[in-house]
């Protein structure tokens, strides 16, 4: 499976953005999926997570009532909507195929996708 996240960019404060992530070469529809995020400087950690069917969801405490996470089996993608985007939401976004155990678990997270920079100016 190869992962391609897109629709970073350069925003402003309070802004709202949606990444997408598409899959190919692979069964998308049976995998769980997550996004993550690497500031400069920091450790990559964990964003949201959605499951394979019926679209469970999993949000970092950071994003939760801000940014929500979605999939589209038919178009082999999911989303990260992000609304009231903050400086400190900068980072690097990546999406990754969950293989199984805890969403929290970046372990449990293989075919990492190339990422895309989001970038929050004040």
């Amino acid at each position: 499976v190869q992962l391609q996240a897109s629709g970073g960019g350069l925003m402003q404060v309070g802004d709202s953005r949606t990444l997408a992530c598409k899959a190919s070469g692979g069964t998308f529809s049976s995998y769980d999926m997550g996004w993550f995020r690497q500031a400069p400087g920091k450790e990559r950690e964990f964003v949201a997570a959605i499951t394979r069917s019926v679209g469970g969801t999993y949000y970092a405490d950071s994003v939760k009532g801000r940014f929500t996470i979605s999939r589209d089996n038919a178009k082999n993608t999911v989303y990260l909507q992000m609304n009231s985007l903050k400086p400190e939401d900068t980072a690097v976004y990546y999406c990754a195929l969950k293989l199984g155990g805890h969403y929290l678990d970046q372990q449990q997270y293989a075919h990492w996708g190339q990422g895309t920079q989001v970038t929050v100016s004040s």
